[in-house]
């Protein structure tokens, strides 16, 4: 009869931690849609909508119309942004997103011909009150 319930004390204690870590993995996969759902606004050049995935100490430090302003006339039109991967742990994520762009070159030989590629980001997200925000550097 000891037996059992320590068996069952120990069955317990490992679901419970089990169903930790599938917590903290399903709190971590939020950070995904936001860093794309962030990516797609700045895309649409819609970054005034953008500006609410920042951190709160980030937007403290900046109006919605600067921050709209600054990223809507970048002379960098990005084009696609897709997942790549993230590496977290409770409330920090380093999140990398292919980000495909176009950029008008002057001078040279094919002038105003843009010029296309993708590079890899990585951000800094932290969650804030079970939400997640984009720390700029």
């Amino acid at each position: 009869m000891t037996i059992d319930r320590a068996r069952m004390a120990a069955t317990a204690l490992l679901l419970v931690a089990i169903a930790g870590c599938n917590t903290s993995t399903d709190a971590a996969a939020g950070v995904e849609k936001r860093a794309a759902e962030r990516w797609n606004f700045l895309i649409a050049h819609q970054a005034e909508k953008a500006y609410d995935y920042l951190s709160p100490g980030t937007r403290e430090t900046m109006t919605r119309e600067s921050y709209a302003a600054a990223m809507n006339t970048r002379p960098v039109q990005w084009t696609a942004a897709k997942f790549n991967h993230k590496e977290c742990d409770a409330d920090r994520c380093k999140v990398y997103i292919d980000v495909s762009y176009s950029v008008a070159m002057p001078g040279g030989g094919a002038v105003g011909k843009p010029i296309e590629s993708t590079s890899t980001q990585s951000e800094t997200w932290v969650r804030v009150k079970d939400d997640w925000y984009f720390l700029p550097k």
